[in-house]
């Protein structure tokens, strides 16, 4: 395998697939002195939309119902 003169290199299918290298992954390259490793980078998690929906509504009920008169009233009993 050759390095191209832009400095690129293809990772092959079955190690891309056992690192979990899926397209768009953020890529971290690490030199100990001897050997190059690249690492995913670890980002933390961004909130989806349901997250955000979620924490905008928590807190925010003013009805005193159990769970169970709330499924039935979902449920049309």
């Amino acid at each position: 395998m050759r390095i191209t003169s832009k400095g690129q290199v293809t990772i092959p299918i079955e190690i891309r697939e056992q690192a979990g290298l899926l397209p768009d992954t953020e890529v971290d390259f690490e030199f100990d002195g001897r050997a190059v490793r690249i690492v995913k980078v670890r980002t933390p998690k961004r909130p989806g939309r349901g997250d955000l929906l979620v924490a905008r509504l928590r807190g925010r009920g003013d009805v005193a119902m159990s769970t169970d008169e709330i499924m039935a009233l979902t449920r049309g009993k």
